[in-house]
């Protein structure tokens, strides 16, 4: 499974050919993540594997590659809330500090869904926000408005060149991935159900609640397609549908113009470009 969302990230997100695929030497780590000891290298490109979390049925691939300060993220998720805008971000330390993925021990409350607030110790602050336009840092975590959005079939992708700070550079190996937004009770809709977010009362829970988490690998993919970017048909699909953007962020969910979509059944400092 883990080899044919690969294989299909692979052939949708082609690097541009000046992009060059180094292959790395894997770095001391386990469970394939680095622990800070040995620095990302300029055209490398590292996997992430994105496994589900809060039971959501979502998961994918990412890749991520770095040259100088231009770092490159591609996304191919699926098992998504249809319809719905997740915001995703890159998270954990650049002091070296091994944050990871949470587990369910990291539901301290005991109510089934591992929240934003229960996943941070566990997974670390946001150091970017995967928005598909406009600002990455920290402050564009909430910006709904800006996050990519599943297609009608829970699928998402995504892929942009963002410029780094030195410190993200650096320490490339010790951040991993977290997609938000899961469906409790598979109602096709974010809502109240679960509650309200604990990072903002207007939003749900399940609006905010990570729905997949994975780690930088060790090792460079080493094979990949020669072509230029292709930027896929998920990233900003609905995010401009009439309605939808009377208002930003929060104020966007908190309309409830977000949550009319029907589901179907499951079968740090950071500059930006663009």
């Amino acid at each position: 499974m883990i080899a044919s969302r690969t294989t299909r990230l692979a052939a949708l997100f082609v690097l541009p050919a000046a992009f060059t695929l180094g292959v790395a030497t894997p770095a001391p780590a386990h469970e394939g993540h680095a622990t800070g000891t040995t620095k990302a290298a300029d055209g490398d490109t590292y996997q992430i594997d994105l496994e589900q979390l809060n039971d959501s049925g979502a998961s994918g691939a990412a890749l991520v590659s770095l040259e100088g300060d231009k770092l490159t993220v591609k996304i191919d998720a699926q098992g998504l809330v249809p319809g719905q805008p997740h915001a995703q971000h890159i998270h954990g330390s650049t002091d070296g500090h091994d944050f990871r993925c949470p587990d369910k021990s990291a539901d301290k409350d005991g109510d089934g869904i591992v929240t934003t607030a229960e996943g941070l110790p566990q997974y670390g602050d946001i150091n970017i926000s995967l928005t598909t336009k406009g600002d990455t840092s920290k402050d564009s975590g909430l910006a709904v408005d800006r996050m990519p959005v599943a297609d009608k079939d829970g699928r998402l992708t995504y892929s942009r060149t963002i410029t780094v700070s030195q410190d993200v550079a650096d320490h490339l190996k010790d951040l991993h991935v977290v997609q938000h937004g899961i469906d409790r009770n598979d109602d096709g809709k974010y809502d109240f159900g679960a509650g309200k977010s604990e990072l903002d009362p207007k939003l749900p829970q399940e609006a905010t609640a990570p729905a997949n988490c994975g780690m930088v690998k060790g090792a460079a993919v080493g094979s990949m397609p020669v072509g230029g970017v292709e930027t896929g048909g998920g990233t900003t699909r609905g995010v401009e549908s009439p309605g939808l953007l009377a208002a930003g962020g929060a104020a966007v969910l908190a309309a409830g113009g977000l949550f009319a979509v029907r589901r179907r059944p499951r079968t740090s400092a950071v500059r930006h470009d663009g």
